[in-house]
């Protein structure tokens, strides 16, 4: 929820959709103050839609998501672990591993590969960042080529952006369960 007002869903003119890229996104409250900056919330979307819905080789949109629901996790950012936990959990199948992360924290152990994203995540996510050779050597251990291993990093790091910007423009909750 922002500090600031969000402009209203009827205030939004068609440059502001054009920002919002999707439309729907006029209906949350970060995306629709964001929208007071439409060129800038243009770039910011779509460089997260190509670095999470991007099919083109390199890392599964499981584990993109992953990355974004770790980093989300270790820099406290509520809304964001819970909307990327959720998408993580759907592309993988894998439910209680994705729950473990949320309730353990970067600590979780599942597998190799998802600890290997989990940690690198982690290692950018923390202050100051302690992302080094051991997190991508442990990447590349368990079979990420280099494509792979810049989308784990590209999806940690955006999502360190992210959270760190969507915390200091408001308060994270999390969406009620429909």
């Amino acid at each position: 929820m922002p500090w600031l007002e969000p402009l209203a869903e009827d205030e939004l003119t068609e440059r502001h959709y054009d920002g919002l890229v999707e439309r729907a996104r006029g209906k949350n409250p970060y995306f629709a103050l964001l929208a007071r900056d439409p060129e800038v919330l243009g770039a910011r979307t779509r460089a997260d839609l190509d670095i999470f819905t991007n099919a083109d080789g390199g890392l599964g949109r499981a584990e993109r998501e992953l990355a974004a629901a770790a980093t989300s996790r270790v820099n406290g950012c509520v809304f964001c672990a819970h909307v990327h936990a959720r998408v993580a959990a759907r592309e993988s199948g894998r439910v209680e591993d994705v729950q473990r992360l949320l309730d353990e924290g970067a600590e979780a152990r599942v597998d190799a590969t998802w600890d290997a994203v989990i940690d690198a995540s982690a290692a950018l996510a923390a202050t100051p960042p302690s992302l080094g050779p051991a997190q991508v050597d442990q990447l590349r251990a368990v079979g990420l080529d280099d494509q792979a291993v810049a989308d784990a990093l590209s999806s940690a790091a955006f999502f360190n952006w992210a959270n760190r910007l969507m915390l200091s423009l408001g308060e994270p909750r999390v969406p009620r369960r429909r």
